[in-house]
């Protein structure tokens, strides 16, 4: 402040006004020649739309359509190529398909890129949570996590996932004709990834509550009374609330000596040690529950769609768990070594994740000029990798239209199926993802009969793609 009042009172009015001058053909200057700068540059093909607005408005639409690919990605490659450039929320974007793309970003990550989430996003997901953490932080965070899903923690986690996935079956299915079969999977998957794998007992109304910070997670970062934001803002301080009394409550647990292997436990400890913040817990808790419940419960009910779809496929399947079965005696639940012999119900729902992705790509920002399939992308600039740039594509999946889960028998290209993302920051939680998958399927085939009521339901997105009615099932046990 002294250094202001100091030029302020040593400049008379005639000055002040030409330091402006200066100041602005400095300016104008500067633009013109980082204009020149780019300009040399051999940019990507594509059209930028309006100012700021850019092309904005046709991505959501064909976005919410879950059209993405068919309505704005395709038609761009088909008049551009496989990369091309765009303007999407305010920001020059690079949007590239294809393995070779998806390899050389992915594994560039923090080399040439870094992540790059909308401002809404990060806020609620949390400023210190793993998506927004590079470096050194990111590898000990990561390293945690996957602390608690080693052959052992995974091995120790099954009976309590078989347990869980029993229990709701029984209080939800029977005695009913009807379900929403994706309902039912997001209340399973929230109830798992907190009590299975974090180790937090689930309160009634928290998953309301988490579902009340998702909404608001892709909606402009507007804090107005009654906006999307803002309510969502509401619902994480709720969440915050809840979960720093949970892990204030695990830290005098371990402090007299009661201690798990949950993930929650984990963390708690490399607070205490004073490797993380509280802050830090609770935005990595938030953000794990976000990447492991809405994701894996739409990938269960796609499997199931596609099942009720091809009958043949359905008939393998169950032949599958029937020989597990058969190994099994009256009662017995499920063990590690048991979901490793479910490999046809694994290709099955692979396939099905490739044609109904749970995520659409990812957005990276350009840390340094990127030179990449002939073209310079800009520094500041941002990238998108789609899943649709090879999950569609007949150069990595014949016939890609088609449901063919043998095409998973031999191994696919590196980075052609990227469902989970890939390279650093691959999801965490993969593993955690196909038990859920691997089990629910084998406890629904081998104990319920079922039929979809709706097997053409259209599949729409806010924000993450869901079928549009929560996929109601006709369903009744096998043996009363």
């Amino acid at each position: 402040m002294d250094h202001m009042n100091f030029l302020v009172s040593n400049f008379t009015l005639p000055s002040i006004f030409f330091f402006i001058i200066f100041i602005s053909l400095g300016l104008r200057h500067y633009k013109n020649v980082h204009k020149h700068i780019i300009t040399k540059k051999k940019l990507p093909p594509g059209e930028m739309g309006l100012p700021w607005i850019g092309e904005t408005i046709e991505f959501y639409k064909s976005q919410k359509k879950n059209k993405l690919f068919e309505e704005f990605v395709q038609p761009r490659i088909e008049k551009y190529g496989k990369t091309f450039k765009t303007r999407l929320m305010g920001a020059p974007t690079v949007v590239v398909c294809g393995a070779e793309a998806n390899m050389f970003f992915m594994s560039n990550e923090f080399k040439l890129v870094i992540s790059s989430w909308p401002t809404s996003s990060v806020e609620l997901m949390g400023k210190n949570s793993i998506m927004e953490k590079k470096g050194d932080m990111h590898r000990f965070l990561r390293g945690i996590i996957s602390s608690s899903l080693t052959s052992t923690s995974l091995d120790a986690m099954v009976p309590k996932i078989c347990n869980t996935i029993q229990s709701h079956l029984y209080k939800n299915c029977h005695g009913q004709q009807h379900i929403k079969l994706y309902h039912l999977t997001k209340s399973l998957t929230f109830k798992i990834v907190f009590e299975c794998f974090l180790g937090i007992v689930v309160k009634p109304g928290l998953l309301e509550t988490f579902e009340g910070v998702l909404e608001g997670a892709f909606s402009p970062p507007f804090k107005f009374p009654g906006s999307k934001f803002s309510r969502a803002v509401s619902a994480r301080m709720k969440v915050q609330k809840f979960l720093v009394e949970v892990i204030r409550e695990k830290k005098r647990e371990i402090e007299l000596g009661k201690s798990d292997e949950a993930l929650l436990s984990r963390l708690v400890k490399a607070m205490i040690r004073g490797e993380v913040s509280e802050d830090e817990v609770v935005d990595n808790v938030v953000l794990l529950v976000f990447a492991a419940h809405d994701t894996t419960s739409f990938a269960i009910a796609m499997t199931f769609r596609m099942l009720a779809h091809h009958p043949t496929c359905y008939y393998l399947l169950l032949e599958e768990h029937a020989n597990i079965m058969s190994n099994k005696g009256p009662g017995e639940i499920l063990s590690l070594e048991d979901t490793k012999r479910m490999k046809y119900t694994w290709q099955v729902a692979r396939e099905s994740m490739r044609l109904f992705p749970p995520i659409f790509g990812s957005f990276r920002k350009a840390i340094a000029d990127i030179e990449f399939d002939g073209f310079t992308i800009p520094k500041g600039w941002k990238v998108l990798w789609t899943t649709y740039g090879t999950h569609f594509s007949a150069e990595y999946f014949e016939e890609p239209q088609n449901f063919d889960p043998s095409r998973f028998e031999e191994p696919v290209q590196p980075y052609s199926f990227i469902p989970f993302g890939g390279g650093p920051r691959l999801c965490a939680g993969y593993q955690l993802a196909k038990l859920n998958i691997l089990i629910f399927v084998h406890y629904v085939v081998t104990k319920y009969n079922w039929s979809l009521i709706h097997p053409d339901e259209p599949i729409v997105m806010d924000p993450l793609p869901f079928p549009s009615k929560g996929m109601p099932i006709k369903i009744s046990p096998k043996f009363q």
